[in-house]
């Protein structure tokens, strides 16, 4: 048992200062005062001067590493625990993209489990860039029923010249598979989409919606502030009902090519009126970040980081004077309510206990819990994986 007394408690929304009881992988009680007998066996932890927030959820990450756009020798590097970590990251879906022939769906399950056994919450999606999707049974509704941790399907690319080049129909068909699927196991059937800077932006999926009865909402686009074209395309998509996700690993070539940083997107989308429901981040950890000259020829390759999600937070509240608590639901509790994870992203009773300790003054990470088990304090690593 773990009780942090006195922080400043966002749940993500703002509480006050609190008190908060962790038993076993639960957070058991969020009050002003927690006082125990003195028999009780529990860690009593000073959380004053501290923020208390809800461990981060990462939509899009590439546990296995990513397929290199140079050749073999740039296919980036698998994830490690500490990876996730030191970044306060407790609750991720791992993906693959580009390459679904040298990356494959069983080695992403196989590093899910491996990851969860060492602590985090893993989910992951069936498919990848291409259509038809790859999956391991033969249709997607399948997977997502048969196997427990495949929530969705993607991340199904777009409007980008390394994607299949779906049709209307083929897209609309493969979300209609992904909502059953997630109808009948009570999952979130989600279809995660990688949208290019091809000029078409979003148009692929307006053209789904509007031709069938598939709903907006079954769509997660990714990507939005790759350039100011997309994302000004995403705030009417989002107007219509959409999704939203920002991309916050990037690199100095990329913004200059024209990307948008991610917290100053989020400030574009809130200014538009865009609801912060509809507005998440997501790392793209472990990806290849390409930087592709106007003919598609690669001309550098960096790799996807976690930890860019609390430096796009401390961002959007210092540069954009985003208000903390929206900055924080972008990366908690709005992501677990698109993937419908109900005991993540937000500190209540009975939620899983996935919490980090912030320095209120810098909302540098101090500490993280991952259901219930210390994995960070004080700034210093507790656990990493078995080979690091």
């Amino acid at each position: 048992m773990y009780l942090i007394k006195g922080a400043e408690v966002y749940s993500p929304r703002y509480l006050g200062q609190q008190d908060v009881l962790i038993a076993g992988c639960q957070i058991v009680s969020v009050c002003k005062n927690i006082e125990l007998s003195t028999s009780v066996d529990v860690d009593v932890i000073d959380g004053r001067g501290k923020v208390l927030a809800p461990g981060l959820v990462d939509s899009l990450v590439h546990i296995i590493g990513g397929g290199g756009e140079g050749g073999f020798t740039t296919r980036t590097p698998e994830m490690h625990l500490s990876d996730a970590v030191k970044a306060g990251v407790t609750t991720m879906v791992g993906v693959l993209g580009t390459d679904s022939v040298t990356r494959t769906l069983t080695n992403l399950l196989a590093k899910a489990h491996a990851l969860e056994e060492e602590g985090l919450t893993l989910y992951c999606h069936t498919g990848s860039y291409q259509t038809p999707a790859r999956t391991l049974f033969d249709a997607i509704d399948k997977d997502i029923i048969l196997i427990d941790k495949f929530i969705g399907v993607g991340e199904v690319a777009i409007s980008d010249h390394r994607s299949s080049q779906p049709s209307t129909q083929e897209l609309a068909r493969l979300a209609a598979q992904t909502r059953v699927g997630g109808m009948l196991s009570g999952k979130a059937g989600i279809v995660s989409v990688h949208v290019g800077d091809a000029d078409t932006c979003l148009q692929p999926l307006l053209d789904v919606v509007s031709n069938s009865d598939i709903p907006i909402t079954q769509f997660y686009p990714t990507h939005i502030n790759r350039t100011q074209t997309l994302l000004d395309a995403g705030k009417e998509f989002a107007r219509l009902g959409g999704y939203l996700d920002l991309t916050a690993s990037t690199t100095p070539e990329i913004l200059a090519a024209g990307e948008v940083k991610c917290a100053e997107a989020l400030w574009q989308l809130l200014d538009a009126g865009v609801p912060v429901e509809q507005i998440t981040f997501s790392s793209d950890g472990f990806a290849s970040l390409p930087d592709f000259d106007d003919e598609g020829r690669l001309r550098g390759l960096k790799v996807g980081s976690l930890t860019s999600l609390l430096d796009e937070v401390r961002d959007a509240v210092s540069d954009h004077e985003v208000p903390l608590e929206k900055a924080l639901t972008v990366v908690t509790q709005t992501p677990a309510e698109i993937l419908k994870l109900p005991r993540k992203g937000r500190i209540e009773k009975e939620a899983d206990a996935d919490v980090l300790l912030l320095d209120a003054a810098t909302l540098e990470l101090d500490t993280v819990f991952a259901k219930g088990q210390k994995m960070m304090a004080n700034g210093v690593l507790l656990k990493k994986g078995l080979f690091e």
